[in-house]
């Protein structure tokens, strides 16, 4: 006999979906759906019944979504009475939101190129996209999802290309600041939602610089026009519009868009943990252990979401992707994060998100009242965490206590590998060569196994080296 039929969660409005006046976005218990207004049905009528649609959908490009039933409609309708909701449609829920300030180089511009097809796409079924933010995508592993539906419209007769100063402030001037000044681009993104400014952008650079490729067109012109009609928006539209400015020139601007964005390079840096595996004091035999070890761990059980800190070269993520449903692979480093996305995407993996985060100053809540991007535990708790060299990073370089790092891991309510590096082992010892000689009396094997005693139940331990330890522990 069945049982109970199980209550759901009342769907809440998402905090950053409330800038679109045609439809709204709520989400609970994996569900992700959409109210929409007359307008925004018969846009959604349009893309549906595009061959735009079934292509990009069907390669994956664009997030699965159908026309939900009457009595989802009626739910929204009571929780969001003065929202004219008129159709409802569902989405497919992808396994775990990220922000382009924690992406690398190369996923940036590849949600870029993403964005660009589908806007070319969009011009040829007679559609457009109201606009061009790299917070419309997320990703299904290595591969870049445009989730926002709500983006496309019905073209209409002699509109410029409206996403073009969107796409300039958080797709191309970030990129650009990366390959032609060697400046990560994530910190700029984290301060401003709205990326760089052009008038900001151009005082980045010298008249010289104009001569590099898209700067003239692109940052020189565009913040000159900028400071002339900064108060004449709509006037400037207008203006446009009566000159003729239609689809092919639409077109052919996106389309020297796209080889301009192909063009860029992130210049190679060094890093000084992209060799780390090659460097580490584990010999082959003690290395298979530890492999072993956090094989059983995550093979134990089923396990949704991974976290694997301090992820480097992600080989112990790629351990918990064969097991586990989805995992996050998360470094400070964004040289080597780019590196591993470059590999996933080669695999066509898409069961690993790598993400630049540093951990000692991880991405806080943003955005209007702090809620339109969320904090990275508020965007899905895991059910295990990886921690492997990694402590010795955040409590030595970090300056960050081991009482704190456990309190925090406790936090998530997750199991836990947490691998512990002893004071004589030489990575620990080139760490400590620039401190005091008294400085982190608290980092020993004693002191943090009182630590981890006192807040979780340790289930098994190894000794995976003389001076390495490794814990599998669980929440109480």
């Amino acid at each position: 006999m069945a049982g109970p039929t199980p209550q759901r969660t009342t769907l809440a409005p998402e905090p950053g979906s409330f800038r679109d006046w045609d439809g709204r976005v709520f989400a609970a218990d994996g569900r992700v759906v959409r109210a929409l207004t007359e307008t925004g049905l018969a846009d959604w009528t349009a893309l549906s019944t595009s061959d735009l649609y079934e292509r990009f959908t069907g390669e994956g490009t664009l997030v699965r979504t159908e026309r939900a039933d009457e009595q989802l409609l009626e739910e929204l309708q009571r929780l969001d009475p003065e929202g004219n909701w008129v159709a409802a449609l569902s989405h497919e829920r992808l396994p775990f939101v990220s922000y382009p300030y924690e992406w690398t180089f190369s996923m940036l511009r590849d949600a870029a190129l993403a964005q660009l097809r589908l806007t070319t796409a969009a011009l040829g079924e007679e559609l457009m996209l109201k606009d061009a933010t790299p917070y419309n995508i997320q990703w299904r592993g290595a591969q870049p999802v445009f989730i926002d539906i709500g983006s496309f419209e019905r073209a209409r007769e002699g509109e410029p290309w409206a996403g073009y100063r969107q796409f300039c402030t958080l797709y191309l001037f970030p990129l650009m600041l990366e390959a032609y000044r060697g400046i990560p681009f994530q910190p700029w993104l984290r301060g401003s939602l709205d990326g760089i400014s052009p008038v900001e952008f151009r005082a980045l650079f010298g008249a010289r610089d104009a001569l590099r490729r898209g700067m003239l067109r692109h940052v020189f012109l565009h913040a000159n026009l900028e400071r002339r009609y900064a108060d004449r928006g709509g006037k400037v539209r207008d203006e446009l519009g009566a000159a003729g400015f239609d689809k092919r020139l639409v077109e052919a601007s996106v389309s020297q868009m796209t080889r301009l964005v192909e063009g860029l390079r992130s210049p190679v840096s060094d890093s000084a943990w992209r060799d780390y595996r090659d460097t580490c004091t584990y010999s082959d035999a003690e290395a298979l252990a530890k492999d072993e070890f956090v094989r059983r761990v995550v093979g134990a059980r089923e396990r949704s979401l991974v976290w694997d800190l301090g992820c480097n070269d992600g080989h112990y993520s790629r351990i918990a992707s064969e097991t586990a449903s989805f995992t996050v692979a998360v470094d400070s480093d964004p040289t080597v994060v780019d590196m591993l996305y470059r590999s996933l995407e080669e695999e066509g993996s898409r069961s690993i998100l790598p993400l630049v985060v540093d951990l000692s100053n991880p991405s806080p809540a943003l955005g209007w009242r702090n809620r339109e991007r969320r904090t990275l535990v508020e965007r899905g708790r895991p059910d295990l965490v990886l921690c492997l060299a990694l402590v010795h990073h955040l409590s030595i370089s970090g300056n960050v206590p081991l009482r704190e790092i456990v309190d925090w891991l406790e936090s998530l309510r997750a199991e836990v590998v947490f691998e512990f590096v002893d004071r004589d082992d030489p990575m620990v010892q080139r760490l400590l060569a620039a401190k005091r000689s008294d400085a982190h009396p608290d980092y020993t094997r004693t002191e943090l196994e009182e630590i981890l005693h006192a807040r979780l139940d340790v289930v098994e331990r190894l000794e995976a080296s003389p001076t390495r330890v490794l814990y599998h522990a669980r929440p109480r």
